[in-house]
């Protein structure tokens, strides 16, 4: 499917979608309506039969009205969670038309903290923030799962047999559109906050850390069959009523121990709660047929492999949650104590299930997290047929050859696609090429397509070979007041430390994009530092392109065979400079800052 037919699949969906809706919400309407209506006139009718006919029919009219409105009641609320489960979906298509015509403002976003500067690549490539790949790609609803994918694109696990793994689960995730959008909708339908795995993980931490209650239970439970022994023997005669100081020292061991014993009780509400927004995910993985997509299966294997099944862990902490819903009757647990250590009972009973289920949520949660990641991935392949998932083969004499690559943050009518090829190991491409030509926009659709690769998912190019590579760039350098550092200055720093980062002898090569070397400088000293920092990286265990408008650095491919020269060129027609934004070989042959300047009308001395 092209991406044309995709895009018009999603928008008739979207209007399918929009009309159900509409008809739900009126069918609601209709039913609130009726809802009313019943309940006036049936408490009216009831009211005249009672008191002008007999009691007997009045009350039955009263029941047939509750019965009636009950029913009612049962469809309206069908119906609206029908129309909400639609409008969920709803949402999620018009997300898809957003992400693929990068209309921003309806992608849904969620804060992240702010870059870090001194990460070898996060801000000059965009990955991360308002407007960014991460912004671009992430659907998941879990704070972890878009943790997640963020550390798949800035700390990848750099190993092919795991980048082929993950690349195996989005190919088959990536055609399951319905798979993907019910995991969505379940999440969604349960709670509109994002679930925290951590904070659930913490609570029942906290349960399991109180192993003093046993020795509580055992003694509590000893003075509960004193109790009822002395009552008896009391009874009957044989002893006198010694069964009230035992009743004491067990009424004096429980209030003092009733206050933890109430908290941990009452924490255990909340995680059943948590796990409620949980299950049905969870249920849902447990239950879904895989069929053919072995990758997924085995992927999702702890979801529904083996006798410990999430619906099996799930029911013993509801029933315990029930048993500990009856405490919340005041006469029932007043009984109940007095008879046995309920709550302390509850407490271990707690405990040792939420000691197993914590050890289980631990594996369901990281494995969820990755999923959805992965499930972002597979969307943003989905969204773009015309993109590949990369070739990953670190043994290739021939380090990465694109063809048709473009970037995913330029608008697919805008975007320009380009060949590349890196022929060996220690080599630079040196590119040159007017102002506006493409020059940077290259570099950047280089690096965040590697950055796609290596997290598993697909790159835009009809084509794409690589190798494993550690990334750094030196793009968007920004000087510091706060921290004192001249713009010339904090470009020399992240250029020292790329220089130190290729020659730490690590055994996957680097890879460096630098956009206008040694810009923050004079002319002359900007020739000079240049050649010099070029020669030291060319030969080295890495390869890189670094954009340049110095024409002179294209002679050190004279002296040096492992660099070579590229460029971008343009046209003047009919007064206007025309950019065709694809690289070529060789060194520029013409540049254009003088024609801009004319043509913006400086005055400009040929």
């Amino acid at each position: 499917m092209t991406r044309t037919q995709r895009k018009h699949a999603i928008a008739s969906l979207i209007t399918s979608l929009e009309k159900r809706i509409q008809k739900l919400k009126a069918r609601s309407s209709k039913l609130s309506r009726a809802r009313l209506i019943i309940f006036l006139s049936g408490f009216a009718l009831g009211t005249a039969f009672y008191y002008m006919l007999n009691h007997t029919l009045g009350w039955l009219t009263f029941a047939i009205t509750i019965l009636i409105f009950n029913i009612v009641a049962y469809i309206h609320r069908t119906i609206e969670k029908s129309a909400k489960r639609h409008q969920i979906w709803l949402e999620q298509k018009q997300s898809q038309i957003a992400r693929m015509e990068l209309n921003w403002e309806k992608i849904p976003f969620r804060a992240t903290p702010a870059p870090d500067g001194e990460h070898p690549f996060e801000v000059d490539l965009n990955i991360t923030g308002k407007y960014s790949l991460h912004h671009l790609i992430d659907t998941s609803v879990s704070h972890d799962g878009g943790k997640y994918l963020q550390e798949l694109f800035l700390q990848p696990k750099l190993d092919a047999e795991a980048i082929r793994q993950r690349q195996s689960i989005v190919r088959e995730l990536m055609p399951q559109a319905r798979f993907r959008d019910k995991l969505h909708l379940a999440f969604r339908l349960v709670t509109n906050e994002a679930i925290d795995g951590k904070k659930l993980l913490h609570f029942l931490g906290k349960q399991n850390a109180n192993p003093q209650f046993n020795t509580i239970l055992k003694l509590s439970a000893a003075l509960a069959l004193a109790n009822i022994t002395l009552y008896l023997l009391n009874v009957i005669g044989i002893l006198p009523a010694w069964w009230i100081l035992s009743l004491i020292l067990y009424g004096g061991l429980y209030l003092g121990n009733q206050g933890a014993a109430d908290s941990l009780l009452d924490d255990s509400v909340f995680i059943s709660e948590e796990l409620k927004k949980l299950k049905a995910v969870l249920l849902y993985l447990e239950k879904y047929r895989y069929g053919k997509h072995q990758a997924l299966k085995e992927f999702c294997k702890p979801f529904w492999y083996g006798d410990s099944k999430p619906s099996a862990e799930l029911k013993k902490i509801t029933v315990l949650n029930i048993a500990v819903g009856l405490r919340m009757n005041p006469l029932f647990r007043l009984i109940l104590n007095i008879i046995v250590p309920w709550d302390f009972y509850l407490v271990k009973l707690l405990n040792k299930a939420e000691a197993i289920l914590s050890g289980k949520l631990q594996g369901w949660l990281k494995r969820l997290v990755e999923l959805e990641a992965l499930n972002s991935l597979a969307n943003f392949a989905y969204l773009n047929p015309e993109a590949t998932f990369p070739e990953i083969n670190p043994q290739s004499n021939q380090p990465l050859a694109v063809e048709n690559i473009g970037h995913p943050l330029i608008n697919y009518d805008a975007r320009q696609n380009n060949n590349f090829t890196f022929a060996e190991k220690g080599r630079v491409a040196l590119i040159t090429g007017s102002n506006m030509s493409g020059k940077s926009t290259f570099l950047k659709t280089l690096g965040v397509n590697l950055v796609l690769a290596f997290a598993g998912g697909s790159a835009l190019a009809s084509s794409m070979q690589t190798g494993l590579f550690r990334l750094y760039t030196s793009i968007q350098i920004n000087d510091s007041i706060t921290d004192g550092f001249s713009f010339f200055y904090a470009e020399v720093r992240r250029l020292k430390a790329l220089l130190n980062a290729l020659q730490n002898h690590d055994e996957l090569p680097l890879l460096f994009l630098i956009d206008e070397i040694f810009k923050g400088t004079n002319n002359r000293e900007r020739l000079i530092g240049s050649r010099s920092y070029i020669k030291r990286l060319a030969g080295q265990n890495g390869l890189g392109a670094i954009s340049t408008h110095d024409l002179e650095l294209t002679n050190l491919s004279n002296e040096i065979p492992k660099i070579a020269n590229f460029h971008f060129r343009e046209e003047v027609e009919n007064g206007k400079m025309v950019f065709d934004y694809q690289i070529h070989t060789g060194p520029c042959p013409s540049t254009n800052a003088l024609k801009i300047m004319q043509l913006e009308g400086l005055p400009v001395d040929l």
